[in-house]
């Protein structure tokens, strides 16, 4: 059913995505589909990463070691934002069709009362790409 599954990462933050990944390694063990998961970073210095390079590095490391964890096949997808605040949605957008997922599981954050302004990255990938949407809640 699906071949490419897109799990977009916050490396400063993967601690806090273990559901989102346990459920992304367990859609690509079903499907034995490939996992790519996409992290996006600055151009500039950042708390993850000193420049662009050794984000690529560092993301690609974590998918390795996903691989490894979780015994599915992986790959890495880094994008550069000048502005993840602003753009990270937009980003993950052009990720979907430069990756080819078919799939995209990402983590979600509780959600609260500006949700109804302001839509989580999750709602606004669903309302515009073509492929599935899993949205994994904690």
């Amino acid at each position: 059913m699906f071949s490419k599954i897109m799990c977009p990462v916050d490396l400063a933050h993967a601690d806090k995505l273990q559901k989102a990944l346990q459920c992304a390694a367990d859609q690509a063990r079903l499907y034995k589909a490939e996992i790519v998961y996409v992290g996006a970073t600055t151009p500039s210095p950042s708390s993850v990463a000193h420049n662009p390079e050794e984000y690529a590095e560092k993301l690609s490391a974590f998918a390795a070691k996903q691989a490894e964890a979780h015994g599915v096949t992986t790959s890495a997808h880094t994008v550069i934002s000048h502005d993840p605040a602003i753009d990270l949605e937009h980003k993950l957008f052009e990720a979907v069709s430069e990756t080819g997922a078919d799939l995209v599981v990402m983590a979600s954050h509780v959600p609260n009362v500006l949700d109804h302004i302001w839509p989580s990255n999750g709602g606004k990938l669903a309302e515009h790409v073509k492929c599935s949407i899993l949205v994994v809640r904690g």
